[in-house]
């Protein structure tokens, strides 16, 4: 089938198109499927989203002996596909979002039409970069201190990063953890006055100004240490039992943007109190418009809110 307007190939029509997998779109699934929505999802670069890149799930409810995050992605796509899901694998890399039936390119190459769109493509955390960071990922390594905060109870951690982010993540911990070392690289905070006043004022969080993190070293347990370098070009050496990265997240919303309201930083921002996003017919659900929780219980809230709105949508259709 040809669209006229564009003057591209249309290989398949589809009821329901969730776009991204992940604790958001698998719940999707699972709730399109169940109201004979029939709907199609494509997993993306990565199959299940930020949570398999975790060790030990422990938070989210129904598993009272903990759960990695791996396996807890696998039952939600087994439920997903139990009830008529079909799952594939591939990534969206264009959009066309202009009418009514809206048209999405997979892999650079096959293009789909959609009665509904569910976006659950999520946000990717941003690291250091450094080649330590990527070995301990999972292992030490964290960029969720409200996920991973428990494991390190009357422990030593360290947060990197100055601005709000870091300074809630420190602040959380401080209420689990021993020490809390702070890195900012500045030498001032970005955050509000407010979290800047917290963080200072509590007595188990060290802010260490000026510092830069130069390696994260570990053993086959995890991480045990990391190596700063600070204002003098020296190094500093910290004994440590977790390395909390805090600089943000950048939400996976690039090939929205001709067509989705987000805010300035690129989250998806949707009507009060729903998934509804400025156009009809396309609903986002989980981290990719959402940057004050970022839970997988959440994601999940937001992925069955976003299949019942879209069922909703198709039967006033």
């Amino acid at each position: 089938m040809i669209d006229n307007e564009k003057n591209v190939n249309i290989s398949e029509h589809v009821k329901c198109l969730i776009i991204g997998s992940g604790p958001a779109g698998y719940t999707a699934a699972i709730y399109a499927s169940r109201a004979n929505m029939y709907p199609v999802l494509y997993e993306g670069l990565q199959p299940g989203g930020q949570l398999t890149t975790t060790t030990e799930v422990d938070n989210f409810p129904g598993y009272p002996n903990g759960i990695t995050g791996t396996e807890l992605m696998e039952d939600l796509k087994k439920q997903a596909v139990r009830f008529g899901s079909d799952i594939r694998f591939g990534y969206a890399t264009q959009t066309d979002l202009t009418s009514n039936v809206h048209k999405v390119q997979i892999d650079g190459e096959k293009w789909i039409s959609a009665d509904s769109v569910i976006i659950a493509t999520g946000a990717t955390a941003k690291y250091l970069g450094i080649p330590s960071e990527e070995k301990f990922k999972g292992f030490g390594v964290s960029a969720c201190a409200t996920c991973d905060g428990f494991f390190y109870r009357g422990k030593v951690v360290a947060v990197v990063g100055g601005g709000d982010t870091a300074c809630e993540e420190a602040s959380y911990l401080a209420g689990l953890c021993k020490k809390v070392y702070v890195i900012v690289r500045k030498n001032y905070f970005r955050a509000s006055k407010a979290m800047q006043h917290r963080t200072l004022n509590t007595p188990n969080i060290e802010v260490l100004f000026e510092h830069q993190t130069k390696e994260i070293t570990g053993n086959q347990q995890g991480v045990t240490g990391v190596i700063l370098i600070n204002a003098n070009g020296e190094d500093v050496k910290l004994d440590i039992d977790g390395f909390f990265v805090a600089i943000g997240h950048v939400p996976n919303s690039d090939i929205f943007k001709p067509f989705i309201q987000m805010d300035e930083t690129g989250y998806i921002q949707t009507l009060a109190g729903t998934t509804k996003t400025n156009v009809a017919g396309v609903f986002a659900c989980g981290d990719v418009q959402d940057k004050n929780y970022r839970q997988a219980i959440t994601a999940a809230g937001t992925g069955c809110m976003a299949a019942l709105d879209a069922e909703r949508y198709l039967g006033e259709k």
